[in-house]
């Protein structure tokens, strides 16, 4: 993992805070506990008593209200970034969470990730060097950074809350967790944990994220933001999806990223479209998924809700009907907003189990709330991290003729290299170094969190992934942005990914020459920046866009066959140019 050394080295430096005397770090060979036996401060509070507990040394605390309206209950387990932490059973005022300071922690699994739920209260972000030691004798360094609660990115959080307790009663500020996530050695099995000596740094849960063997990720839509919705009370979505890879069993992914409030899913069901239905017609009776068991799920928020595994044939390349019950009411939900795809709402009523379309009588062009479509068996899957290019924005909607979805065809028609799945992360509007949404609250925009801030749940988080296509930078180019930042942006996506395990491949820009916002200044630092995708050693490959896209005849601008007639997105011919441009063997 060459290029990834460099990045990692640099975050364990950066992230190293002052070490607490030394009477105040244990000896390396303690015996591991676990995590809870080592809880040593009180976070939450009751409302009623807003004294009764002291996070930050200065008497604030959590609202044991303001978590249980989340639906951050004691005891709780919670999926984030597709990690299982349990939020800590205990009442408020009782000790809840670790104050890292080298304490040796029991932890056991095989996975990808070490999985944190931490909070900071040293002002700004804090963090440190700890160690994770290995079944077979070996141990290796992770680094590991909290965001401040109080000032941390709204972006990267788990969970916000509105209020902060203090001996003088209840503020109206807003307090936020986080759940960060480390690498593991693949292939080794973990046994204990050192946390770092990190004054400052709370560690309320910690895990060994599973990498999901036997799944590969089929289909995911990331979510760009938390509309307001509806109002929707007992109401079924009907959502359509597109496979790229098949499998004998399935899973689906709900997420409640960036909201407030927990939403309840009262029942869902999994279907294949029936053949050249245009609608919302199941080939066959819909069938019943299950969550841990239950019909239906509550998804707190910020966490998200992955289905239990279901025996079901799902064909690669074909339409799924992905029907859930809401019964409500929901006012706001995670959204993605680009559906490219009619889908449909009912009337009232749970109609999951319907094998008639008669009762979806509204269409939808977005996808609220289902991010993830799983399959059992596979290669593993190919990760899109791209904008409204890679979204698919004018293509002929309900054809499926986005760039990645003509990738996907290709895998599926040869047998030269594996067929990998095919994840569109491309949200409309979205940049690399800036966000569009701002990571908090209801709003109406819905272009994401930066490709930066999104990186941990729309690349790592998914299931199967093995290689990353960047494809990304034009919308930091049209507001103003310059090649030198941009290129730093991509070369940290690159190295982030490759301490992660994962391939890299950099895509080159598109041009825009034409667009009113795309002046020559913007031509000439696209062309910087592509000049150093196509030089840098930062990526294992490059798919070379930009040559395959451009008008030999005014490099600065796209060919009329490949334009779309904005100049700035290809339409369909365009877009499958570059979906049978890749060279399969790069992946």
């Amino acid at each position: 993992m060459r290029r990834g050394i460099g990045g990692l080295v640099a975050a364990l430096v950066l992230a190293t805070a002052a070490p607490l005397p030394a009477a105040a770090v244990p000896a390396a060979d303690t015996v591991p506990l676990p995590l809870e036996r080592l809880y040593d401060n009180a976070a939450v509070s009751d409302d009623s008593r807003p004294g009764g507990a002291d996070f930050d040394g200065a008497g604030a605390s959590l609202s044991a209200q303001d978590l249980a309206a989340a639906g951050w209950t004691p005891g709780r387990t919670l999926t984030v970034q597709g990690a299982r932490l349990t939020w800590p059973r205990r009442a408020p005022g009782e000790a809840d969470n670790v104050r890292s300071a080298g304490q040796w922690v029991r932890l056991s699994g095989h996975g990808d990730a070490l999985a944190f739920l931490v909070a900071g209260t040293a002002g700004d972000a804090t963090g440190g060097t700890g160690t994770v030691r290995y079944t077979d004798g070996t141990s290796a360094p992770y680094a590991l950074t909290a965001p401040s609660w109080r000032t941390g990115p709204p972006a990267t959080k788990a969970v916000a809350l509105p209020h902060v307790n203090t001996p003088g009663g209840r503020l109206a500020r807003q307090a936020r967790l986080y759940v960060v996530t480390v690498p593991l050695t693949p292939g080794r099995a973990v046994a204990a944990v050192r946390l770092p000596v990190a004054p400052g740094l709370h560690v309320f849960a910690m895990s060994v994220r599973s990498h999901a063997p036997g799944w590969t990720g089929s289909w995911a839509a990331p979510t760009g933001g938390c509309p307001a919705v509806g109002p929707w009370t007992d109401r079924t979505l009907r959502l359509v999806v597109h496979t790229s890879a098949g499998g004998p069993r399935v899973r689906l992914r709900f997420d409640n990223t960036f909201a407030g409030a927990p939403v309840r899913i009262g029942a869902a069901t999994v279907a294949l479209r029936a053949p050249g239905a245009a609608g919302a017609v199941p080939a066959a009776a819909p069938v019943a998924l299950s969550f841990d068991g239950a019909a239906g799920v509550m998804i707190p928020a910020g966490a998200q809700a992955v289905s239990d595994p279901l025996d079901f044939a799902v064909p690669a390349g074909a339409d799924l009907l992905v029907s859930f019950h809401l019964p409500g009411p929901v006012t706001a939900a995670p959204v993605h907003r680009l559906g490219q795809q009619r889908s449909y709402l009912s009337e009232p009523g749970d109609h999951t189990a319907d094998a008639s379309p008669a009762a979806y009588t509204a269409t939808l062009t977005s996808r609220p709330l289902l991010t993830g479509v799983d399959v059992g068996g596979g290669p593993g899957a190919v990760v899109t991290l791209g904008d409204s290019i890679t979204d698919g924005d004018r293509s002929t909607p309900d054809t499926n003729r986005r760039w990645p979805d003509a990738l996907a065809a290709r895998l599926r028609r040869q047998s030269a290299v594996p067929r990998y799945g095919v994840l569109n992360q491309g949200i409309s509007g979205n940049r690399v170094l800036t966000d569009r949404y701002p990571g908090d609250g209801v709003s109406a925009e819905q272009s994401g969190v930066s490709a930066l801030h999104r990186l941990d749940r729309d690349v790592f988080a998914q299931t199967g992934v093995r290689t990353l296509v960047v494809f990304e930078g034009v919308n930091d180019l049209l507001d103003g942005v310059t090649a030198a930042p941009l290129i730093d942006g991509l070369r940290t996506i690159a190295d982030r990914a490759h301490a992660r395990g994962l391939r890299v491949l950099g895509a080159t820009i598109l041009p825009c020459g034409g667009h009113a916002r795309c002046p020559a200044s913007v031509d000439t630092e696209r062309t910087a920046v592509n000049a150093w995708i196509r030089s840098t050693g930062a990526f294992d490959g490059v798919l070379d866009f930009d040559a395959v896209i451009r008008d030999p005849a005014h490099p600065a601008r796209m060919p009329a066959a490949y334009d779309s007639g904005d100049h700035l997105h290809p339409g369909d011919a365009g877009l499958a140019a570059l979906g049978e441009s890749v060279d399969l063997r790069l992946l």
